[in-house]
């Protein structure tokens, strides 16, 4: 006989006359596990589509007016960083290593910048909030991988400097046209490649319930924290990449200024020791800012939970005000770039009066 349940649930029930009771919990079982396969089926074929960015967290209503200051921040950091640029590029006397590693810094900066301010903007402007997950996945490589340059690019500028000033006679022979074109590609590759694992783990994360998140952008741990599933090893590997790769760099940095601040008191003329330390005091300004906000950044993810608006805000500046600040503290105590920068505007004036 055949028996029928109200809804999707059905089951067939044989009975024999010798082996019924036997014969009939066989088949029950055999139809329960074919729905709870079903089920399973079905909850993991079930994936969001689309994330949803809210924006900062609590000033919903008048995050508007944050828009005008990113705006003016994100003009100046494409606008400054383009004319350190050209005036690199331009400029025979700016063909050196200190300044083309400012030059390759100052392409990292547009590229951090245009990651995540125009979506942010449009987010504030014309309530763009939806972002596809390949579209957030990528956003998420973007910013790792930039942000990881940026901290290379620190350090390569620490160990110029660390040469320049410790060993100024060796200095011509060790950091040449192809030392840079080196340290360049290392950074490239070592950056680009401890990044992928970010975005692909938290592609393999199933995302089957919420798909809010209470950002101005697709942030790693935002994204994963939306996962249905274990999540450990994403949060593991964000915490290792974070240590291996700029924590070390801040280890070395640090320790290159120390090793440099130990040999110029070392010089018996205080003219001498003053020119030393105002050829890098510019990127000893920069690296400390840097280096200080991801440290405050980091830890205030800890209080994100009492307090969610701080670490967003915190993390939306620090990717905003390093691109914007780095290019005016070069060019307001970087002399030659100062002359650099005056030789191109008047051969502008020139072409446009000729």
């Amino acid at each position: 006989m055949e028996l029928r349940e109200a809804g999707e649930y059905r089951c067939k029930v044989v009975v024999t006359p010798e082996k019924a009771e036997g014969t009939t919990r066989l088949e029950i079982v055999e139809n329960i596990h074919e729905l709870d396969t079903k089920r399973a089926t079905n909850s993991s074929e079930f994936q969001v589509s689309e994330f949803i960015l809210l924006g900062f967290p609590g000033i919903h209503e008048f995050q508007i007016w944050l828009s005008l200051p990113m705006a003016l921040l994100y003009i100046v950091a494409l606008g400054a960083n383009l004319l350190i640029l050209i005036t690199i590029y331009l400029e025979p006397t700016l063909h050196q290593p200190m300044y083309q590693f400012l030059g390759i810094l100052a392409a990292v900066d547009i590229g951090l910048a245009t990651t995540s301010m125009p979506k942010i903007l449009a987010i504030l402007w014309f309530d763009a909030k939806t972002i596809s997950l390949p579209e957030c996945f990528a956003q998420i490589y973007a910013i790792h991988t930039f942000m990881c340059m940026e901290s290379g690019v620190f350090l390569c500028m620490a160990i110029d400097r660390y040469v320049a000033i410790c060993y100024p006679l060796q200095y011509p022979s060790i950091v040449t046209e192809a030392f840079v074109i080196k340290a360049t590609l290392s950074m490239l590759l070592r950056n680009g490649l401890l990044t992928i694992p970010v975005p692909v783990l938290a592609a393999q994360r199933q995302y089957c319930s919420r798909n809010e998140i209470d950002h101005c952008l697709c942030s790693n741990l935002g994204v994963i924290s939306l996962a249905c599933d274990d999540i450990t090893v994403n949060r593991f590997y964000q915490l290792a990449l974070a240590w291996l790769v700029v924590g070390s760099d801040m280890i070395l940095v640090y320790a290159s200024y120390a090793l440099i601040i130990r040999s110029v008191l070392r010089l018996n003329s205080t003219e001498a020791a003053s020119k030393a330390l105002s050829t890098c005091s510019s990127h000893l300004i920069l690296i400390m800012f840097y280096y200080t906000a991801i440290v405050i950044v980091s830890v205030t993810h800890l209080a994100g939970r009492r307090v969610p608006l701080i670490p967003v805000l915190l993390n939306v500046m620090h990717i905003v005000i390093p691109p914007s600040l780095n290019p005016m503290v070069y060019a307001l105590r970087t002399q030659e770039l100062k002359v650099g920068f005056r030789k191109v505007f008047e051969s502008l004036c020139v072409q446009k009066v000729n």
